[in-house]
């Protein structure tokens, strides 16, 4: 499989690859690997955005076991979804905080993280409700870090910018399909119904999907990894963004169809809600849960436009065998569905 000229050629390890796998195996564990065919690339399954591979090598410094990293290759074309630069930075500062994985090295279309052993949730954990509640408590304070960067509201500018890539890539029947003319209307009309004065902004993920929250079984500790389109927005929104992700099952055998049956009840997001905000370490009050429930439905609106609009372009611009485009089809219909029922919504009529 012909990947990136810089990490993978045919399937094996470029050179440069080879040498920078050496120089983290001797600099971060102490491992001197003379004979690089012992590594062993294992590609990892889910990933939509990059392409992730897990390398393996013996080592016998705690007896005959086996040491590992994770590779990242970047995908084509998605330095138009995030800077790069700024998602290193922040991978950088996450760790620093003991939030994520290492950053071992980088090479020219990647970097190398340090493999974390807990396993990743798979699409029904996210219902379980003692894993969901470590969930909560894990985003209550993921949205707590202090980040270097500009506490703005980053989510209308992000769909304001990737909007005219949408239209300069599509056919003009898509463009019709999905409203593209009239969408600018659309996030204005929602910037300005959903924002208000009282709304928590924190540092979000955005993208908080089972395949990015790993869980070690032993301390039943949650990590949350990959923030590619993480910044600062509301918290409401990237609640609702967990929400909407638990429909998904990225790991089936049509990863991109989703099912809206498994959109979590009323129960399930009252009880969400309450361990986010009381993990803070003081009990919330029925009014402040229900408040904060009800931005997070209106900001599923939000969330589905946002992630139409990556599918459109992701369409184009990404070689990873997903069905990007009809992935971008549902979450429009879903939002089309969602503005008819919540109260209060305006917009595209369907």
């Amino acid at each position: 499989m012909a990947i990136k000229s810089n990490g993978f050629v045919k399937g094996c390890l470029s050179e440069e690859l080879k040498k920078l796998i050496r120089s983290v195996a001797a600099s971060h564990y102490g491992d001197v690997l003379d004979d690089m065919d012992l590594l062993q690339v294992t590609p990892l399954k889910g990933a939509m955005t990059n392409e992730v591979f897990q390398i393996t090598w013996p080592t016998k410094r705690h007896g005959d076991c086996s040491r590992k990293v994770l590779v990242r290759v970047y995908g084509e074309g998605v330095e138009v979804f995030f800077n790069r630069e700024d998602e290193i930075r922040t991978f950088e500062y996450i760790s620093k905080h003991g939030q994520g994985p290492r950053l071992l090295g980088r090479f020219a279309d990647g970097r190398i993280e340090e493999f974390i052993h807990a396993r990743t949730l798979s699409a029904a954990d996210l219902h379980d409700p003692e894993i969901s509640a470590l969930i909560a408590a894990k985003l209550r304070e993921f949205h707590g870090l202090e980040m270097p960067f500009p506490k703005n509201v980053h989510l209308w500018n992000t769909m304001r910018k990737w909007l005219p890539t949408a239209k300069s890539l599509c056919t003009e029947e898509d463009a019709k399909e999905f409203s593209l003319n009239t969408l600018e209307e659309e996030i204005d009309t929602l910037e300005k119904e959903l924002s208000h004065d009282s709304q928590e902004i924190g540092f979000c993920h955005n993208d908080l999907q089972y395949g990015n929250i790993m869980m070690d079984e032993e301390t039943r500790s949650i990590t949350i990894i990959d923030y590619e389109y993480s910044s600062y927005n509301p918290v409401a929104y990237d609640i609702a963004n967990h929400f909407c992700e638990m429909v998904a099952n990225y790991h089936s055998e049509t990863p991109h169809v989703l099912d809206y049956s498994k959109y979590p009840d009323l129960e399930e997001r009252q009880r969400f809600v309450r361990i986010y905000l009381s993990s803070a370490g003081y009990e919330p009050s029925d009014t402040e849960v229900e408040q904060l429930l009800n931005d997070v439905e209106k900001y599923t609106l939000a969330n589905h436009l946002f992630w139409c609009l990556w599918g459109i372009i992701s369409n184009y611009v990404n070689v990873i065998d997903f069905d990007y485009m009809e992935y971008a089809r549902q979450r429009f219909q879903q939002y089309r569905l969602r503005k008819r029922e919540l109260p209060g919504s305006s917009g595209i009529s369907p």
